[in-house]
């Protein structure tokens, strides 16, 4: 029989029983910050940007291939869109640099070109900017180049300005061709030789580059006229003549070249110099000059 527990109860202890687990209190909730809308084209990076232009320009094609003149017209409104998120994003246009001409040629390049200031850079289509500067009188040929993010560069190699013709009440520059540049003034040139006479303009480039390689004879002339559509007279400073035939114009100043070097007749003064005869150099004295007679040179 067990033995009494002293100051107990009678009653056999019952073991304890864990109370429940107080229920955990769920951490509060901060408020949810309030969605701000982000600007357009914030935080667009230009190598997202172009990554995104890529995909849109390559469903716009899917949908011209798929939907034809509708799809063309859907494409059209979808690149304006990405010009529009592009030129959002930097891509517009702030400078234009135009290299190979003149300070006189450029402003009509960029007038042509018919670009302008915060245009979307990579709406541009550059061939057709090509195509106006080339219009342009004072250009040969042109190349246009896009550098993002902002600026278009027009490399142009410009028209050399070779004489300034008179014809008929007008006036214009022309080029090595023959040419005219209607945007040049004339009066701007006023080292260029003159052309004088129809048919001048044309046949000038032959003529000019052998003239050229004689600087005395360059330097004293005024006019170089087209007789006739068919050959040359040479206008001098002091009034003289020099009348050179319609074939074998270098020989002819060749032997004006001879001619000057025994006699100085350049540095004389002469009323009219007849080269057309291959075999004689035929000299006019001027009207003054004591010996009023026609004086033959042997060629």
């Amino acid at each position: 029989m067990p033995a009494a527990v002293r100051g107990g109860s009678q009653a056999q202890a019952r073991p304890r029983g864990k109370s429940p687990p107080s229920p955990k209190r769920a951490p509060a909730r901060r408020p949810a910050a309030s969605a701000q809308p982000r600007p357009a084209g914030a935080g667009l990076s230009p190598k997202h940007a172009l990554i995104a232009a890529a995909g849109v320009l390559a469903l716009s094609l899917v949908g011209v291939l798929a939907t034809g003149g509708r799809g063309e017209r859907i494409a059209q409104t979808i690149t304006a869109g990405v010009d529009e998120r592009f030129g959002q994003a930097g891509f517009r246009l702030r400078a234009v640099h135009v290299e190979g001409a003149s300070p006189m040629a450029t402003p009509d390049i960029v007038a042509a070109a018919g670009v302008y200031r915060d245009q979307p850079v990579l709406g541009l289509d550059l061939e057709a900017v090509r195509q106006q500067v080339e219009k342009v009188g004072w250009v040969k040929e042109a190349r246009i180049v896009r550098l993002l993010p902002d600026t278009l560069v027009i490399a142009v190699v410009e028209r050399h300005q070779l004489a300034v013709w008179q014809h008929a009440g007008r006036t214009v520059v022309i080029d090595e061709r023959g040419q005219p540049i209607p945007e040049a003034d004339p009066g701007r040139f006023p080292t260029l030789p003159l052309i004088v006479g129809a048919g001048g303009a044309e046949m000038a480039p032959g003529i000019l580059p052998t003239l050229a390689q004689r600087p005395r004879m360059m330097e004293r002339m005024e006019a170089l006229v087209r007789v006739d559509n068919r050959r040359w007279d040479l206008r001098l400073k002091d009034g003289s003549i020099i009348q050179l035939p319609a074939v074998g114009e270098e020989e002819a100043l060749m032997q004006l070249e001879q001619l000057d070097q025994r006699s100085h007749i350049l540095e004389l003064g002469f009323e009219r110099i007849d080269l057309r005869n291959p075999d004689v150099v035929a000299v006019r004295p001027r009207q003054t000059a004591p010996a009023g007679q026609l004086v033959a040179e042997g060629a």
